[in-house]
């Protein structure tokens, strides 16, 4: 059996996730608060997709996961994404939430639940991660701006519409 697996933020280091855990072989759950990514996360390679503010959605995904991957940067429910695991499931953190993330201890106790993070990898890991996504095609998907439309491209980063990166582009001599 595959491991479960979901990705909570669909955004630039979130739709990256899904791309790798489809090509791990894993049943792949995208969490997202956008209806709108639910075909894009498809797409990119979810199973499936879980609106992520509908509270009766996220109960119903109790003891479902083997370990669910944090991309986002919000504080978020974390009651509900501990309920999500399995017994021995993990919550994995590589979005900077910037808020205390409360952690119930009966929580992990009672399923031996872990919560962890992570930084970027070596030099080693790295070289692997860049390896393993040419054998399986995974890239990311940019928009580009050039440098002098920055204004514009940070406009479109704070209204919630890039998809996925931005990249700037030297438009100068």
């Amino acid at each position: 059996m595959a491991d479960r697996g979901g990705v909570v933020g669909i955004g630039g280091l979130g739709h990256l996730a899904l791309q790798f855990l489809n090509a791990w072989g894993c049943e792949v759950t995208a969490f997202t608060s956008s209806e709108s990514k639910h075909e894009e996360a498809i797409r990119l390679g979810a199973h499936r997709a879980v609106v992520s503010t509908d509270a009766k959605a996220l109960a119903k995904e109790a003891g479902k996961f083997d370990f669910i991957l944090v991309t986002a940067n919000v504080t978020l429910p974390w009651g509900a994404y501990l309920s999500s695991l399995a017994p021995n499931g993990r919550l994995h953190f590589v979005g900077a939430v910037l808020e205390p993330v409360p952690v119930p201890a009966f929580a992990l106790i009672s399923g031996q639940k872990s919560v962890s993070g992570s930084p970027l990898g070596s030099p080693a890991t790295t070289s692997q991660m860049l390896e393993f996504c040419a054998r399986h095609e995974i890239a990311p998907e940019v928009e580009r701006f050039p440098m002098s439309k920055i204004n514009d491209a940070f406009e479109r980063l704070h209204s919630g519409k890039a998809r996925y990166r931005i990249v700037l582009d030297a438009d100068f001599a």
